[in-house]
């Protein structure tokens, strides 16, 4: 279990939340090639530590906010509304 703090109901249960994946630039779709879609989709880079991730608060305030997150420990290091 991991207590996350959402920016709107304080701390809840991780079985509150969904998390949605890491933060990422969404590519332009007039100018994208189907290479820089498919990296966007697909490809992620699973790195061990600190990763900036999308929640979402399903039962509470069903918003979507940011954290920083230990991919390692599990640490949270900070969270804003998104």
């Amino acid at each position: 279990m991991i207590v996350v703090n959402c920016p709107n109901c304080g701390p809840r249960n991780s079985s509150d939340l969904r998390p949605c994946g890491e933060v990422n630039t969404r590519p332009d779709p007039a100018t994208a090639s189907l290479s820089e879609w498919r990296t966007y989709l697909y490809l992620r880079e699973n790195p061990a530590g600190w990763v900036t991730e999308t929640w979402y608060c399903r039962s509470g305030c069903r918003r979507y906010f940011t954290i920083e997150r230990n991919t390692v420990t599990n640490e949270i290091r900070d969270s804003e509304a998104s």
